[in-house]
């Protein structure tokens, strides 16, 4: 079996969702035994990982190396199957190819001309989706999603839910990350990327709404490297009057991420839209209470292990987080729940089901 993986994601030491997801699959082919080559450009790192090559595509034109540089050079390395991490992949590919399509909410970040472009999206998606031998989704959510815009086949969609790194888990003496990251005190987290489905203005208000006693013994901290939007956010939180309570720590390393969740007094998911919500379930195996949103694929990850709420009512986000903040109990029951449910998602679960599909479609069992 010689898998071949889009690696594209794997850039510095801070890396995405989806470059994490990419990870875990690597990471479970690696202890298999087999032989994977990782596609990549000039920003992806080396990897160090049994059985793993890294193929450096030197195309600059994204259509370019998605089409033609990489078809080619699966060809040359004789590749059992491909896995995409995306929504595309190559529609001339000379293997089976598997795309992990995670959502759908790139169709609604639409440009200037918001109908043409997501008319011409949806089409484009569409024909990655049909050329594709199977399709991955991350959850129940995102397959019904998936089967009604791109009017695939339901029995084309596999759900498998994202792998948890086996980094997550409850990590002591969280002081050094906070210092590094200049957090001071008990924090409320969130984590992930700036954009409007994140709801995180909702966020900042409701926190801007605590009672000031309780306001004041916390601070929220965003943690994500959207430099686009973080302005906006700053302006929000400057307006309020809470500017000194909001932290903006950037982007965090991998390494960092298990003690910054495993410290905070509360970690908040306020998505309005979530393919899977991988967020909530790694705070949740570092023992985080959680409370989230109760919208698209977050109430499959979370379950009744965190406290959900209608991330559009602002009142109901700070009611939340004051319950939880002012019950000690609570946080820990909610801490203890947390991380049974992320031991519902194990390794066999999770990367193991995707290279179970992956041998599954290159009929080398």
């Amino acid at each position: 079996m010689r898998l071949g993986v889009d690696g594209r994601e794997l850039a510095g030491s801070a890396r995405t969702g989806i470059g994490r997801y990419v990870m875990e699959v690597l990471r479970a082919a690696s202890r298999d035994g087999w032989e994977c080559l990782v596609y990549g450009d000039a920003r992806t790192r080396p990897l160090e990982l049994p059985g793993v090559t890294l193929r450096l595509l030197d195309g600059r034109w994204t259509q370019c190396w998605d089409q033609v540089l990489l078809p080619r050079q699966l060809a040359r390395d004789r590749v059992s199957a491909f896995l995409s991490p995306y929504y595309k992949g190559p529609l001339l590919a000379p293997c089976p190819v598997v795309l992990t399509i995670h959502d759908l909410f790139f169709l609604d970040y639409p440009g200037r001309r918001r109908p043409l472009h997501q008319a011409l999206m949806t089409r484009v998606a569409r024909l990655y989706a049909r050329r594709a031998t199977a399709i991955i989704a991350d959850s129940e959510y995102s397959k019904r999603t998936i089967v009604e815009r791109l009017g695939i086949p339901p029995a084309s969609v596999t759900v498998i839910p994202v792998a948890l790194g086996p980094e997550f888990k409850p990590e002591p003496g969280t002081e050094a990350v906070r210092s590094r990251y200049a957090i001071s005190g008990p924090y409320i987290l969130y984590v992930g990327n700036f954009r409007p489905h994140k709801n995180l203005p909702r966020l900042i208000r409701a926190f801007a709404a605590l009672d000031a006693p309780l306001r004041g013994r916390h601070v929220l901290v965003l943690a994500g490297g959207d430099r686009a939007n973080r302005p906006a956010l700053e302006r929000l939180a400057e307006g309020l009057g809470v500017a000194d309570r909001v932290v903006f720590p950037g982007q965090v390393h991998d390494a960092d991420l298990p003690a910054l969740y495993g410290g905070c007094a509360l970690f908040v998911l306020p998505s309005l839209e979530e393919g899977f919500g991988l967020p909530a379930l790694e705070a949740m195996a570092c023992g985080a209470a959680v409370v989230a949103a109760d919208r698209a694929a977050i109430p499959e990850v979370v379950g009744d292990a965190g406290v959900l709420v209608d991330p559009e009512d602002e009142a109901a986000i700070t009611a939340a987080i004051t319950r939880v903040l002012s019950a000690p109990e609570l946080r820990e029951s909610l801490g203890r729940r947390g991380l049974e449910r992320a031991r519902e998602f194990p390794p066999d679960r999770t990367a193991g089901a995707v290279l179970a599909l992956l041998r599954q479609v290159s009929g080398t069992q």
